[in-house]
């Protein structure tokens, strides 16, 4: 397999004209307003940028970081997470499937790594997800399978 850059974009970014990545510590700080001056930063960049990328990965670690470090509630999370996705400036490749997981994370109350699988399995219809994680049964749209 070749590594590098691919010749042609990215069939998500192909529509918009992309100015950015957009990272988690600029998210976190934009959410949290924490510290204050790089919240303020944050929070004037989202204003005025357009068309920033916001990957699945960088949401996912967002997730993480509030949980653990800031301890937000679940229901809190998911709807900060929600008003990001939901920012003029912020483009997500999938933002379907992004809610969903934020849905299945805060009313099944399960790891949003696993929710987020459930949005994946749900939206490719590939109904089945090869886990030990026994929460996923709690959802009934899709089937768990143990190695």
């Amino acid at each position: 397999m070749e590594r590098g850059a691919p010749s042609y974009p990215h069939p998500a970014c192909r529509a918009t004209a992309l100015t950015a990545f957009l990272d988690t510590n600029v998210l976190i700080r934009h959410l949290t307003g924490d510290p204050p001056a790089m919240a303020l930063r944050a929070t004037a960049l989202l204003a005025a940028e357009h068309e920033l990328l916001l990957t699945d990965l960088v949401l996912a670690e967002c997730v993480y970081v509030l949980e653990s470090f800031y301890e937000v509630e679940r229901s809190r999370i998911a709807e900060l997470m929600r008003s990001a996705i939901s920012l003029a400036s912020i483009k997500t490749i999938d933002p379907a499937s992004l809610l969903r997981a934020l849905e299945v994370y805060e009313v099944e109350r399960i790891d949003f790594a696993e929710a987020y699988l459930v949005a994946q399995a749900e939206a490719t219809g590939v109904r089945e997800i090869v886990s030990f994680d026994r929460s996923i049964d709690k959802i009934k749209t899709v089937s768990r399978r143990e190695p």
